[in-house]
């Protein structure tokens, strides 16, 4: 069984040499990688390979981590070129064992939009990841539409990665705690993960999938809560003046992705809200990596047939991209 994994991370020094030097770059996150996490994100060769073949992972989808280049302004634009570069560069050494996600300089639009392009006609990626907001700006601002048309012309996903929430939202909801406390339950304990879901939910309710009904859009950790709250988030349908069910959009527009959550309940519940065939295999590397072939074992002992763990584990994905 080939297994593709779709959301695992990098971290380039420059890209991390920006968060240090340039103000405002660093949202606090810089902190989540220390030591080997660090050392892991910045691999993109042997041992990156090695720890893939461990885990029993073929290939892996390489892109930016959180928070990629939403905080640097104008310097993101030249800085996502050379990140893409990178990538592709990566990819091009292993072509049977990497691709990748553009990472985009999404506080500028237009420049976005074309780097969109760039990276998906010139470099060969499969897509790009977002980060949510840019500042106060959500998903459903005027200021990410260049890439919402760009990649639905091309027919590309767009991953929309947790980012972490606004300081007057940290404060409120997540601090009190200590520094290490208050970091961790605003970001992988909690805080990124109502962040996300919150950004997709406005992406429909703003009208996007309306706009652009072929966009597809891809949410990490079994959709960041949304399919758990899908029977409340319904209700929209009373008040939202959207061209279609709220479901609708899960079923047409959504797909899900593990993100090392190895979960068979969780699964289960994501093949009930959007089918067999929009679910996908990701570990979150190296934030979720763990040893002993355990990508490959969730994936060989779960109660799935044959075709539905083909699905799971690379032919969803190879049918999104045209792989």
């Amino acid at each position: 069984m080939r297994i593709i994994a779709i959301e695992e991370h990098v971290l380039p020094d420059e890209v991390k040499r920006a968060w240090n030097t340039i103000p405002g770059a660093d949202d606090g996150t810089l902190g989540l990688n220390p030591g080997m996490i660090g050392e892991r994100l910045a691999d993109l060769g042997e041992q990156r390979l090695a720890l893939m073949d461990e885990t029993g992972v073929d290939v892996q989808v390489l892109s930016l981590t959180t928070p990629g280049l939403n905080n640097l302004g104008h310097h993101g634009i030249d800085l996502s070129r050379r990140a893409n570069d990178l990538l592709a560069e990566a990819v091009a050494a292993n072509p049977s064992r990497f691709q990748f996600m553009a990472a985009l300089p999404s506080a500028e639009p237009e420049a976005a939009a074309r780097e969109l392009r760039r990276s998906v006609e010139e470099l060969g990626c499969k897509g790009a990841v977002l980060f949510g907001r840019v500042g106060d700006k959500n998903l459903d601002d005027v200021i990410f539409e260049p890439t919402f048309a760009c990649a639905a012309e091309l027919g590309v996903p767009l991953l929309v990665h947790p980012q972490i929430p606004q300081t007057s939202v940290r404060d409120a909801y997540y601090g009190g705690f200590g520094t290490p406390i208050d970091l961790a339950l605003s970001t992988f304990a909690l805080g990124w993960h109502f962040e996300a879901g919150i950004q997709f939910i406005r992406m429909v309710l703003g009208g996007v999938f309306d706009r652009y009904p072929n966009l597809q859009v891809i949410l990490g950790h079994w959709g960041e809560l949304v399919l758990f709250y899908l029977e409340r988030l319904v209700m929209l349908d009373r008040v939202s003046k959207l061209q279609r069910p709220f479901i609708d959009y899960i079923r047409s527009n959504l797909y899900l992705t593990a993100s090392g959550m190895f979960s068979p309940a969780y699964l289960r519940q994501a093949i009930d809200a959007v089918g067999a065939d929009r679910i996908l295999f990701s570990t979150d590397y190296p934030y979720q990596y763990r040893p002993g072939g355990d990508a490959r074992r969730f994936i060989e002992d779960l109660d799935l047939g044959a075709g539905d763990k083909a699905q799971f584990a690379h032919a969803n994905w190879e049918r999104l991209t045209g792989s």
